[in-house]
């Protein structure tokens, strides 16, 4: 099984950037973003973002996986 999950763009190196979640930078691939931007949030999967996310929303889905992976411990 594979999830997508919401991060935040904090770098971008033409189609290659550098987004995060608690901390934690992963590289992902924005050629399927049009006219992507540090500060942006947006879903990854496979290591692409995938669709561009508002911020209440993409909050509200990390306090979402916050929420599992503490029901998990």
């Amino acid at each position: 099984m594979c999830l997508a999950v919401p991060l935040k763009i904090v770098e971008l190196h033409g189609a290659d950037a550098v987004a995060e979640w608690e901390g934690v930078r992963r590289k992902i691939r924005v050629d399927f973003i049009p006219d992507p931007q540090v500060g942006q949030y947006v879903i990854v999967h496979a290591g692409f973002a995938i669709e561009r996310l508002d911020e209440k929303q993409a909050l509200a889905d990390q306090q979402a996986f916050s929420e599992v992976e503490n029901a998990l411990l």
